[in-house]
């Protein structure tokens, strides 16, 4: 099980903002050189061997990476890449051990909320001097930039998800909703409605400070300002206090389910499937795991676009490779980076996975925007998914503690949500908490 969506996994999250999660099929992928640069200096007449570690990826992905590998090794002589598979919840110790150690893997997948807490430290090789602008180029502009700090790039990005709202048309139709809501205000409203008509909740989010990075995302969809330019908070504003009034109604009107504070994302899908929630808002790779575990709920299950606020922001979540500053072998790490993130490979992936690419080119596939009249749901999904690219960005700044700040709101929305709290003074306590730990 390869994980890609928005799900953070407790562990691994405690140091995260957001990661991606994904249940994808088996695939064999055609590989080329690509966006490969020719002016990088490799040492292949001296063997190179490089380590390239994944995260809960053996033995679903092993005859592809193999493939990938392979057919890289092929093309490019001298050079020999070592895939090494790290489980999940154990990425955090192992990445951390081997950086302070000097020992770390030569190209490694990550996530931005992740990678930039380690390039606060400068730990991945500066990679601006290292890519020609034209191959730095060929991926998405706004992307690209996901992954950058204090204006140095530290990422190559690699695969994509925005985020659709799934909903259970039995339920809605039971509510006398005709209009899946849109926006943060439409919301509120259905809730209402759905919580009267059926006794059932609209929606599960998880307010949880080591999990999904969501309702940190709303507030900027809400038009909040997490940020200054010197890093400094900027969400103690009139914006910042509407939206911590916002979730904090929602939770007192009994609109959402009391697990919030204390459950993460997954207990929002399991809630989804079984019928005690009329929407789940998440990737559209969860459309194969509702349809493997509760394949009644699916048959009633459509998509829509992204929920966003008066700003009409949407997100998108990345996942991208870096390569450590102590990597022995940086040229031939970066000419595998680029091989594994070129156009050809992330369109491939894209297709086996139901992802994004990150690659202009791989975008424009009619893959993206075209399907049959009777697509499934899952199918269609991947199309509203694409189509919200130009909308979408990395809403949550890029921070050396980005987990801290999301820390920081979650904690005091809690103590308000509880009413331990009053807005003001909760909205207060985390931006002295976030000026504190952020300086």
């Amino acid at each position: 099980m390869v994980k890609i969506n928005m799900i953070k996994t407790q562990r691994f999250k405690k140091i995260t903002t957001w990661v991606l999660l994904s249940l994808l099929t088996t695939w064999i992928v055609s590989c080329s050189t690509g966006n490969v640069p020719t002016n990088t200096n490799q040492a292949a007449s001296g063997g190179a061997k490089i380590e390239f570690w994944t995260m809960s990826l053996k033995p679903k992905f092993t005859d592809y990476f193999q493939s990938l590998i392979t057919s890289f090794e092929s093309q490019n002589q001298g050079i020999k890449v070592n895939w090494v598979d790290i489980p999940w919840d154990g990425m955090e110790n192992k990445i951390l051990t081997s950086v302070s150690a000097k020992t770390p893997p030569d190209v490694v997948n990550l996530n931005p909320g992740f990678a930039s807490q380690l390039a606060g430290r400068n730990a991945w090789l500066d990679l601006d001097a290292k890519v020609p602008s034209d191959v730095r180029s060929s991926y998405l502009p706004n992307i690209w930039k996901a992954s950058t700090l204090n204006g140095k790039s530290f990422g190559i990005p690699w695969y994509l998800t925005t985020r659709l709202t799934i909903y259970n048309t039995d339920l809605l139709k039971q509510a006398g909703i005709a209009k899946v809501p849109s926006t943060y205000t439409e919301l509120a409203q259905v809730s209402q409605q759905i919580k009267d008509k059926t006794g059932k909740y609209a929606f599960f989010v998880t307010f949880v400070p080591q999990d999904s990075g969501e309702v940190l995302e709303s507030f900027v969809q809400m038009g909040v300002q997490l940020v200054d330019d010197s890093g400094k908070a900027a969400f103690n504003s009139p914006q910042g206090k509407a939206a911590f009034q916002y979730w904090v109604d929602m939770y007192k009107k009994g609109l959402l389910p009391k697990e919030v504070l204390t459950k993460g994302h997954r207990h929002g899908i399991n809630l989804y499937q079984s019928e005690q929630t009329a929407m789940l808002t998440s990737g559209p790779e969860f459309l194969k795991t509702i349809a493997q575990n509760a394949p009644k709920v699916a048959n009633v299950s459509a998509i829509a676009p992204q929920m966003t606020g008066e700003t009409g922001k949407k997100n998108v979540a990345v996942m991208n490779v870096v390569i450590p500053r102590d990597s022995k072998q940086p040229d031939a790490a970066l000419k595998f980076a680029l091989f594994l993130t070129n156009d050809k490979n992330q369109l491939a992936f894209a297709k086996a996975a139901n992802v994004l690419p990150s690659t202009t080119k791989a975008l424009t596939d009619n893959y993206f925007k075209e399907v049959p009249a009777d697509a499934s749901t899952y199918d269609k999904a991947r199309t509203v998914s694409a189509s919200q690219l130009q909308q979408a960005e990395v809403l949550t700044p890029t921070l050396k503690n980005s987990n801290l700040l999301q820390k920081a709101i979650y904690e005091n929305l809690q103590a308000a949500m509880l009413g331990e709290k009053n807005v003001e003074q909760a909205i207060a306590d985390a931006e002295k908490e976030w000026n504190s730990a952020g300086s």
